[in-house]
């Protein structure tokens, strides 16, 4: 019978992993089994760093962004002996079970413990929407809202200056951010790793758009494409357009959760306590038209990366 399961988060911070915490933590607490939580990832597992939660442990939480429990970034767990440690440590500590929550690093350390007898769950958070197995990952929403909020400012004072602004976002070689805040914010210019970098085209379409009147323009660019003030620079040089570059950055990260964070990290945390429960391991969960679902980390971490075609589609209809 589970009596005491583990909660962490790993990897980057993403918007709703308290709320995927909470909901774990108080899912678990009423059907009686013990709760810790571990700090800074696989780190603090290795470690110890270990904390009993109670219901007053994850309150007020839900509304704030980051992670209460820390993260930190551990690849020596793809070590054998590594991860034997933390298997000593968590059955030292009476731990039968795990909740981890990351991305697909993390979901490979959480797939290596299970397969040495401590089940595991994996829940998506990340920012980048780059997790097989679900549609969304638990803090995208947020922070497509927080670029949608920045890049809408931007059109401001970029249509004031006959400019052309150049954003980089987000999205470690995923285009999902750059997509959907390009058809968000109407952008005239999408460059993501699906769609490629043809600076030519770019510079050709800029100016293209002048010449029907255009007063401005945004760029949407997806982080590790190319090199945005570089091309700010020769979009200067080569149309009339004034090329300005914004990168982002980590405020992409930052901010309190949506509501459809908030409640799909809800949603997805109790899943995993369910699944526990029933003695599974060695899987993650996701949302698939509306249904929490799960599937086993390693189909996950192995499968294709599912085609965008329909959002490109819609975003070369309407630009």
């Amino acid at each position: 019978m589970l009596k005491k399961i583990g909660v962490l988060t790993s990897g980057g911070d993403s918007p709703g992993m308290n709320a995927a915490i909470r909901a774990v933590t108080r899912a678990a607490l009423a059907k009686g089994i013990e709760v810790v939580g571990i700090r800074d990832g696989f780190k603090g597992l290795v470690e110890g760093w270990y904390e009993p939660f109670d219901r007053n442990s994850v309150s007020e939480t839900i509304a704030r962004g980051g992670t209460i429990l820390g993260s930190a970034r551990l690849p020596e767990f793809r070590n054998e002996e590594v991860v034997l440690k933390a298997v000593a440590k968590l059955q030292e500590n009476g731990i039968d079970a795990l909740v981890v929550i990351g991305g697909d690093g993390t979901y490979k350390g959480a797939d290596a413990l299970t397969k040495h007898g401590i089940n595991c769950i994996g829940l998506p958070g990340t920012i980048d929407n780059d997790i097989e197995g679900t549609d969304f990952t638990i803090g995208f929403d947020t922070a497509l809202n927080t670029i949608v909020e920045c890049v809408d400012k931007l059109r401001d004072t970029s249509n004031s200056h006959h400019r052309c602004s150049v954003v980089e976002v987000m999205g470690n070689r995923c285009g999902d951010l750059a997509i959907y805040s390009g058809i968000s914010c109407g952008a005239e210019i999408l460059i993501t790793p699906e769609t490629g970098y043809d600076e030519e085209a770019v510079l050709e379409k800029l100016r293209y758009l002048e010449n029907q009147g255009k007063n401005h323009a945004i760029v949407i660019v997806s982080e590790k494409v190319c090199d945005v003030k570089d091309l700010a620079d020769k979009i200067s040089k080569a149309t009339g357009f004034a090329g300005r570059a914004t990168i982002l950055g980590h405020i992409q990260r930052g901010g309190s959760p949506t509501p459809n964070d908030r409640v799909l990290a809800s949603r997805m945390g109790a899943k995993a306590v369910e699944l526990l429960v029933e003695g599974v391991g060695g899987q993650c969960v996701g949302i698939k038209n509306n249904e929490i679902v799960s599937m086993s980390i390693e189909e996950c971490v192995n499968m294709p990366r599912s085609s965008r075609k329909a959002f490109y589609k819609l975003f070369n209809t309407l630009v």
